[in-house]
C-alpha cells in the first residue's frame, strides 16, 4: 500500500484545476485550482463535502442560498444538495468527500 498520493492533475473545466491528493473507500481529499471567472457550475451527488478555502475568493451557492467565502474559510455540503461556485479571485479550495468520489479516479 502507497500512502503518497500520485494521482495527475487533470483540468475538468476551463481554468480550473483538479488533483487528487489522497482517497481511501471512505474518504478523498482533492485539491481545486481556480483561475478568475471559472466556474463550478451546479451539479449535486450523493457524496458529504467539505470545502475550505487555502486562498483566493469564491462565490457558492447551494441550494437556493449565494454566499461569498475568502482564506481560512470553510463549510459542508450536504448529500444531494445542489452547489456550484464562481471565483472572483484566484484561489485554491480543498474539497472532502466521503465517501470516496470514485468519478474522480
Amino acid at each position: 500500500m502507497s500512502y503518497v498520493s500520485t494521482y495527475p492533475e487533470v483540468s475538468p473545466d476551463r481554468g480550473v484545476r483538479r488533483q487528487v491528493l489522497s482517497d481511501s473507500p471512505e474518504l478523498m481529499v482533492v485539491s481545486f485550482r481556480f483561475e478568475t471567472g471559472a466556474a463550478g457550475a451546479l451539479h449535486s451527488h450523493p457524496h458529504v463535502q467539505s470545502t475550505y478555502v487555502e486562498a483566493g475568493r469564491f462565490r457558492f451557492t447551494i441550494g437556493d442560498d449565494a454566499f461569498e467565502v475568502g482564506p481560512g474559510d470553510s463549510f459542508v455540503i450536504p448529500s444531494e444538495a445542489e452547489h456550484g461556485c464562481l471565483c472572483l479571485e484566484p484561489g485554491r479550495l480543498i474539497d472532502t468527500f466521503t465517501p470516496r468520489r470514485d468519478d474522480f479516479l
